[in-house]
């Protein structure tokens, strides 16, 4: 009898953004997947020695294997390559809400997306047609904060400042469940990579995970002392940060709802939290002027991204990690190394502050949304504004690539949502 069950590579998959190769392989009678991240990976990669470091470090991968897994790494390479002089134009301006929208979203296709408003419904849209497929109806106060169940799709949560969170079904627009138990107005919420939770953030100080399944309270995150305004789970699923405007991030474990650890350092109330695709960092925006790169590890700070004369209202990183974009309240944004931690670009041209702000899914294009009632996009090494998207009649107040990074669309405070492409 052997305890050691035999490891059979059954195929490769080839994932685009961020670079990867993901396995598939049985063992003991079951099929497993486990992925080799390339996310720093170029057009000028050696293949023979990354082939090598990845041989030492993945037994599946067998001599006889070299000669596909060089393939699927220039392919990655081609794609990394591209020059992508894509240019937007309107697509659709759609009448989307009676009053004015709080968030898009995209599945990850990019086939369907969602807008919220505070006309207390959230909608969803054919991308392609741009017709309106469902209106989620139920809540009793503004949709702020929505999201696909991604990369899966079929659902979409739905918090608002009813103090509720809706579960629907995107086919049939149903209500699955409605999940209660905050105090007041939810503001953030994520569904974990698993789409088995869903994490709700509220102005009464909590965050709360809740099973999708059976619609019941897994747990409360207490442990802030002011309202939770972002959230974010790491792509494992096991870890969850939050954001609060009491200048503290909380790092929560998500199995247990344990705190891990407290990252103090910001001088300002938190805008915006997020971790990096292989769960190392985390990046902090707050309205202290900076955004804080930590290690999730250690809680430690790493880096201080000063700079702004405004307060940051937005960061994220790109799909690889490599790299962090801010938003502020002084009208400009800025691109920098999650590595080197100093400043590429700064994309200076919006009249108003910029809200939100995203990379497309290649991280060569940064996309920001503004209060000057544009939408506008950056090359992301030099700095340079592509390309204006003008129309809106009043404050952008969302907007959002879809994963091939060939679609656009804005949120307005003129009740409008457009789609470019």
């Amino acid at each position: 009898f052997c305890w050691r069950s035999e490891m059979k590579l059954k195929r490769f998959l080839l994932r685009y953004y961020p670079p990867g190769i993901i396995l598939e392989y049985e063992k003991g009678g079951a099929l497993k997947t486990k992925s080799i991240d390339l996310l720093d990976l170029s057009p000028e990669t050696d293949t023979e020695e990354l082939i090598s470091a990845i041989r030492k470090s993945e037994p599946l991968i067998t001599a006889s294997r070299v000669d596909q897994v060089k393939l699927l790494i220039v392919r990655l390479q081609e794609k990394l390559g591209q020059q992508d002089n894509r240019r937007f134009s309107l697509f659709k301006a759609l009448q989307a809400h009676i009053l004015p929208l709080t968030n898009v979203a995209f599945n990850k296709s990019g086939s369907s997306f969602i807008t919220g408003s505070y006309d207390r419904t959230c909608k969803i849209w054919d991308t392609a047609s741009g017709e309106e497929l469902h209106t989620l109806e139920g809540h009793r106060n503004v949709v702020y904060a929505i999201a696909f169940n991604n990369p899966y799709g079929d659902k979409i949560a739905t918090g608002s400042f009813d103090k509720t969170c809706r579960l629907w079904s995107v086919e049939t627009g149903k209500c699955f469940h409605t999940f209660r138990g905050h105090t007041a107005e939810i503001v953030c919420l994520a569904f974990n990579p698993q789409s088995t939770l869903v994490a709700t953030g509220s102005m009464d100080t909590t965050a709360k995970l809740w099973d999708i399944q059976t619609g019941e309270e897994v747990s409360t995150l207490t442990g802030h002392s002011a309202e939770i305004i972002s959230l974010s789970f790491n792509t494992v699923g096991d870890q969850l940060v939050t954001g609060s405007f009491d200048h503290t991030v909380s790092l929560w474990d998500v199995p247990s709802g344990r705190r891990v650890h407290t990252l103090i350092g910001h001088r300002g109330e938190i805008s915006s939290v997020q971790f990096n695709w292989d769960c190392s960092l985390i990046i902090t925006g707050s309205m202290d002027k900076s955004c804080r790169v930590w290690e999730a590890a250690s809680g430690k700070c790493m880096a201080t991204l000063a700079g702004h004369e405004d307060e940051v209202l937005d960061v994220c990183f790109d799909y690889t990690g490599q790299l962090i974009a801010t938003a502020s309240a002084d009208g400009t944004a800025r691109v920098y190394s999650a590595v080197s931690y100093q400043c590429i670009s700064r994309l200076e041209s919006h009249e108003g502050e910029i809200s939100k702000i995203c990379f497309n899914a290649q991280g060569s294009r940064v996309l920001t949304a503004s209060a000057d009632k544009t939408a506008r996009l950056w090359d992301v090494q030099s700095g340079v504004c592509l390309q204006v998207l003008e129309g809106h009649t009043d404050e952008i107040f969302s907007s959002a690539f879809n994963y091939e990074g060939d679609t656009i669309i804005t949120g307005s405070k003129d009740n409008t949502c457009r789609i470019w492409r």
